[in-house]
């Protein structure tokens, strides 16, 4: 088994890079947490939600928009119609905090013909800023928030190389079953990939970008017929040069429950937009997982073939599986310690998934393997009850009425 041992040097030399990678990510957020300097750069800004339907915990998010220590922000809610139940929801939440006078509008964007429903509603609300809006920032009505999410989402933009920023979501099971713990789990692993690096790509649910920018890379066009509001807006950003800046004290609470119906569907349609929008990070998370599987599990079976054989340097063979499975271990630690830093507040309901993650680190890179696979034909998807078919990064097709919620 000569022909073994470069392919075994040469994945065991990635492991190490993914490794080092994912420690260099873990050391920047830690930095950031360790810093408690306030952000001073407090811009005119006008915070946009797009709504459909009431999720998990959809009166506490809401609420959160509204106790941001921000002074000069405007909210925009928008939904696509009067008859989603958020519609409702919203003008409840609203008179609630008249009484602190934060400036306020709900919309009504009506249907989309050529683009996303999010994505209709978001250039609906983005035609109705005040005109002394100096940022647009964007959120997801299933995330909640912390006081200073907003100033520390803003901040970064102070240097004009920088484009667009963003958080992340952190999935925070309201029960645990096994599909709940596994989707935490893969949301996890991607998040880990997002730090002080070039590979960074902007997240819808919590991400700002100046006004001036937004117009200048013709933002407006370019949503017009596209799917993914923040995928397109990476894509634009990076066309120009300007950098995606990760913020970690911007990653945001999402509470969930899954079914492994429901956890299949959500990440094909992850994975197939990712695939349509940013082909180099698709190939490159599909590969790195490939390598994950083959150096684990196939270095295990080389190694128990050779001991079968009774070949030379057993203990060599047997090294291959344990490096990649350290690896993948260390890795789990650290992008749950990273968790801790972050959202420190749900660490009790967090402690399932984040032990489920550990100890199921050997496992998780088989799904998620899978569930790549299942994105990796086909251009059609399922969002929200509407179906879409991907043509291009800027140009999609509506396959099928939204259903009523």
């Amino acid at each position: 088994m000569d022909w073994y041992w470069p392919i075994a040097c040469a994945a065991l030399v990635g492991q190490l890079l993914v490794v080092l990678y994912a420690a260099n990510n873990y050391h920047y957020m830690a930095a950031k947490f360790r810093r408690k300097k306030p952000p001073f750069y407090r811009p005119r800004t006008t915070l946009i939600i797009p709504c459909k339907g009431t999720d998990s915990h959809f009166a506490s998010n809401i609420r959160s928009f509204f106790e941001q220590d921000y002074e000069a922000y405007h909210l925009l809610f928008v939904v696509e119609d009067e008859s989603d139940p958020a519609y409702r929801e919203l003008h409840t939440l609203v008179r609630e905090q008249e009484k602190t006078g934060r400036a306020c509008q709900i919309l009504v964007a009506g249907g989309s013909r050529s683009c996303s429903q999010k994505i209709h509603n978001l250039l609906y609300a983005v035609d109705r800023v005040p005109p002394q809006t100096e940022v647009l920032a964007f959120a997801d009505s299933d995330v909640c928030v912390h006081r200073d999410w907003l100033s520390h989402l803003v901040h970064p933009l102070v240097v004009p190389k920088r484009g667009v920023t963003t958080g992340y979501r952190w999935f925070i099971p309201t029960a645990n079953n096994a599909a709940t713990l596994a989707a935490s789990a893969l949301n996890a692993a991607v998040a880990q990939c997002l730090g002080n690096t070039h590979w960074n790509l902007a997240w819808g649910g919590s991400m700002a970008i100046r006004a001036e920018d937004f117009r200048r890379l013709g933002m407006r066009e370019i949503w017009s017929q596209a799917l993914s509001d923040d995928l397109s807006l990476s894509w634009a950003v990076r066309r120009a040069g300007l950098r995606i800046v990760f913020v970690p004290e911007c990653l945001v609470a999402s509470f969930e429950s899954f079914t492994w119906r429901r956890l299949c569907e959500f990440a094909r349609r992850q994975f197939l937009i990712t695939r349509i929008y940013a082909p180099g990070t698709w190939w490159m998370g599909f590969l790195s997982t490939l390598g994950s599987v083959l150096g684990l599990w196939g270095g295990a079976a080389a190694a128990l073939y050779a001991g079968a054989i009774h070949a030379e340097h057993i203990v060599l063979y047997a090294a291959v599986p344990l490096v990649f499975f350290t690896g993948q271990l260390l890795r789990a630690v650290l992008r749950q310690l990273a968790m801790a830093k972050a959202l420190n507040e749900h660490l009790a309901r967090l402690l399932p998934a984040a032990a489920a993650d550990v100890f199921g680190c050997w496992f998780w890179s088989l799904l998620l393997l899978a569930l790549l696979l299942s994105s990796a034909a086909g251009r059609t998807i399922r969002w929200r009850g509407i179906r879409y078919r991907l043509v291009t990064p800027t140009h999609i097709r509506i396959l099928g009425s939204q259903s009523r919620l």
